[in-house]
């Protein structure tokens, strides 16, 4: 079925090309389905094209015919109606009546009356007020996209400054993280060599007889508990004066001055132990320093 479709089709093509190249030959071309459609769609569109322009000349034609009648009857009507001729109009009547034509074609009026005239110049003046109406919208939505246009270059120009400063802003934040990054390495380098040097200071002297007691540690958590024992002698001492300014009772102030000189007495005996321990545990070379 497709195939003898495509059968037809080329014998239609063959006879178009015949008639259109006529006593000249054809050109050659592949012969294929998809080539044949092709000139076949172009047979038809061509073939559709010339009938229209027939039409189109056969209404022209027809409209040459009755302009010519038109004319005709109103060459009649001026001769043998009114005994006119253009031979006889003066020059400027034959310019009155020139301009009388070419308003009439201008306006497309179907003849010259003056009824005729009125509808054309009204349908203009309504086309006008139609076209100026549509100008003015057209303005005021030009004015509108305007103010748009201004305000989102206005945006952009914003844009490309903020833009501009988050970009300076992230480039000294960069150099400033670069900065702290050496920084936080030098420092972490330093550290492990603080840590490497007291390590083999710690070796050192511990070679050399010193106690382990006696290190930044202990020495550090036995001042934090000095610390605390002279906390807890300084109320005592407060208490102490406080009696010593209450009114003489002699009995009950001499008991409660007794307690206090007893708990204050036991908390210095026990710092002066602790600074004994502490001297005690110290090498003969540290001793003689201090001394």
């Amino acid at each position: 079925m497709a195939e003898a479709d495509t059968m037809e089709k080329l014998r239609q093509v063959t006879l178009w090309l015949k008639e259109v190249f006529e006593n000249q030959p054809i050109p050659h071309y592949e012969v294929n389905p998809q080539t044949v459609d092709i000139l076949y769609n172009l047979k038809e569109y061509s073939e559709t094209r010339e009938r229209d322009l027939a039409f189109l000349v056969e209404d022209t034609e027809q409209k040459a015919a009755e302009y010519e009648a038109q004319a005709k009857y109103l060459e009649d009507l001026l001769t043998k109606g009114l005994g006119l001729s253009l031979s006889s109009l003066s020059s400027e009547g034959t310019t009155y009546l020139n301009t009388l034509v070419n308003s009439a074609i201008t306006l497309g009026t179907k003849d010259t009356s003056l009824a005729s005239f009125f509808c054309a110049i009204n349908d203009m003046s309504s086309e006008l007020y139609a076209t100026e109406s549509k100008n003015k919208e057209l303005e005021l939505e030009l004015a509108s996209m305007n103010k748009k246009l201004t305000a989102a270059l206005a945006m952009e120009k914003r844009l490309e400054e903020d833009l501009r400063k988050t970009r300076d802003y992230l480039e000294v934040e960069r150099v400033k993280a670069e900065s702290r990054s050496q920084n936080l390495k030098f420092l972490r380098d330093k550290s492990e060599d603080f840590k490497i040097r007291i390590k083999a200071a710690e070796e050192k002297l511990a070679a050399n007889g010193l106690d382990y007691s006696l290190m930044h540690q202990s020495l550090v958590s036995m001042s934090e508990k000095l610390e605390e024992m002279q906390k807890e002698v300084v109320p005592v001492k407060r208490e102490l004066d406080s009696y010593l300014d209450l009114t003489p009772n002699p009995s009950l102030v001499q008991v409660k001055v007794e307690e206090a000189r007893r708990e204050l007495n036991d908390l210095e005996a026990e710092l002066s132990k602790e600074i004994l321990m502490l001297t005690l545990e110290m090498p003969e070379s540290r001793k003689n320093k201090f001394t």
